[in-house]
């Protein structure tokens, strides 16, 4: 229930309307009396405005507690004009969930007042509106993630595609719910870095909306969570494997590793939710500590804070016998006021990149724009996750796959990476730059003599003379692998140890994967430039 002390001193956009619930008599205000639908936070009907009347049409389940900052009766104001939380949906789907929250925004003199969203979206968030769609919407059922679709003018493409499920319901809403039955949320993007969603709760008539992403602070908020601040760990999340204790530090955690047993943990569900949860294989541990706070550029700019708060390794899987195989790893970086990043280590060197709301243009087939810049197709791989530490805004699967393919635009030294992800029915895209390891050491304020191991600076190129060192590895690998088949036995990752050294990131990755999986190194396929998100695109 939303204590009615939270609503006390927002100023609302018109005149308020009140009515008794039919179900137990309480009172049910309406901060617009143009609003469709309301729940009544005594009893948790859900209730359908007719005049001056309301019917109960259905009871939704009680929100579960997944510690946002927002709530009803929060105050924030965008493009000029005030707004109001009023309501919220809580979504469902196979693999997580996540929030609409329903605003409303100030009347004015010449305009009427505007109803909107503010949703949840890779790790950001979206303002959007509601639109009329003067063409016929597609059938979900002919949409492919990553296909193109034309929709009210413009051309978008098809980042994801999910059956939901309205999983609760609070406050008030434009519209009646469809409550427990399942629909197609269908998200797009456009190179205008625009998110467009098709909602078909309603098959014969689906909701179409627009928006772009903001960053919370900009909203200049005020009437949030008096405990948006504190964590999970003041609640009991025991570690279903071993019982140790888990304390996610931040809210938007839905997978944590735990520290004794590094059990990757799912807490979408919140406290007093049943845990679910699967063992890794030890890995090693990051170059740079988890936790380790410091101030980075994404991409270019003022430097911002950030803190490591993941850790993933990841390798591609070769096509054939003949391929190399690739070993990587990502660093996932958090930041109050800009939300989440990647820092990539490849054998290649550094990158920094972060998801981006909008869409490339892809005319041509072996390059995309973006921002105007036309970025060459480098690689298209598989890549897979091996092993992860600490904490993941989306739910981390078990060895989870995605089909990858790298682009990257250079001007000068300048090198832009641009990177789509595909795991199941979603696209995600990641844009960022070429780090040298002095700025990653700057970065992570790692001691000097930690230098060797981060020199690797990303090369777009090769110069002759790695030309001629990689035709010298070439031969010697073909005359390996042959004396290897003729033994009948498999590669120990001695390419590695002879490369980076026995001691390094690449040669241990390989040995842990090699006695994970049963195979060696086998191919390559490049690094990856692109930042890994599996529970990211669109509204999730």
């Amino acid at each position: 229930m939303v204590p009615p002390r939270i609503l006390i001193g927002y100023r609302f956009p018109q005149r308020r309307w009140q009515a008794h619930c039919p179900n137990c008599g309480a009172p049910v205000e309406f901060a617009s009396a143009a609003s469709a639908s309301a729940v009544c936070s005594y009893c948790r009907s859900t209730l359908l405005r007719e005049g001056d009347a309301l019917r109960k049409i259905g009871t939704t389940s009680e929100v579960f507690e997944d510690y946002s900052p927002l709530q009803l009766g929060a105050a924030g104001r965008y493009a000029g004009t005030g707004f109001v939380v009023v309501g919220r949906l809580q979504m469902s789907y196979a693999d997580g969930g996540w929030n609409d929250w329903h605003i409303l925004f100030d009347a004015g003199a010449d305009r009427p007042p505007r109803s909107g969203w503010l949703a949840e979206d890779n790790g950001r968030f979206v303002i959007s509106f509601e639109a009329p769609l003067d063409e016929r919407a597609p059938d979900p059922a002919t949409l492919r993630p990553g296909g193109l679709q034309m929709l009210a003018g413009s051309a978008w493409q098809v980042a994801s595609i999910e059956d939901a499920t309205i999983a609760a319901v609070e406050g008030e809403l434009p519209h009646p719910p469809h409550l427990a039955t399942s629909f197609p949320v269908v998200d797009l993007r456009n190179t205008a870095d625009e998110v467009a969603t098709l909602e078909y709760s309603d098959p014969a008539q689906p909701t179409w909306s627009v928006g772009r992403a903001v960053v919370l602070a900009d909203l200049k908020l005020t009437g949030l969570r008096e405990d948006s601040g504190a964590t999970l760990k003041s609640r009991s999340l025991p570690c279903p494997n071993c019982g140790a204790a888990l304390e996610p530090a931040l809210g938007t955690t839905q997978s944590i590793v735990c520290g004794q047993c590094k059990s990757v943990v799912d807490v979408s569900k919140g406290a007093g939710a049943d845990l679910t949860a699967y063992r890794q294989n030890t890995g090693g541990e990051p170059q740079i500590p988890l936790g380790t706070t410091g101030l980075l550029a994404i991409a270019g700019g003022t430097p911002q804070p950030w803190q490591v708060v993941g850790y993933l390794e990841r390798c591609d899987i070769p096509e054939s016998s003949e391929d190399e195989q690739t070993f990587w790893r990502e660093y996932l970086l958090f930041s109050r006021m800009e939300g989440f990043a990647f820092l990539v280590d490849t054998e290649d060197g550094w990158s920094v990149v972060r998801p981006i709301t909008g869409a490339p243009s892809n005319a041509r087939a072996k390059a995309v724009t973006y921002q105007d810049k036309d970025f060459k197709h480098k690689w298209t791989y598989t890549a897979k996750v091996t092993y992860v530490l600490g904490e993941f805004y989306w739910r981390v699967k078990r060895e989870e796959r995605a089909l990858v393919r790298d682009y990257e635009w250079r001007n000068g030294t300048r090198l832009e990476l641009l990177s789509s992800e595909q795991a199941g029915n979603e696209v995600t895209w990641s844009h960022g730059r070429a780090l040298d390891a002095a700025e990653v050491r700057r970065f992570s304020a790692l001691p000097e003599d930690r230098m060797p191991a981060l020199r690797r600076d990303v090369s777009s190129g090769m110069d002759q003379g790695k030309l001629l060192r990689n035709i010298i590895i070439g031969i010697f690998v073909i005359a390996v692998l042959f004396a290897l088949l003729r033994a009948c036995s498999k590669d120990d990752c001695d390419r590695y140890k002879d490369t980076y050294g026995e001691s390094s990131a690449e040669y241990q990755q390989c040995k842990r994967s090699s006695r994970g999986s049963g195979v060696g190194y086998v191919g390559s396929s490049g690094g990856s430039y692109g930042g890994y998100s599996s529970g990211g695109g669109g509204h999730k």
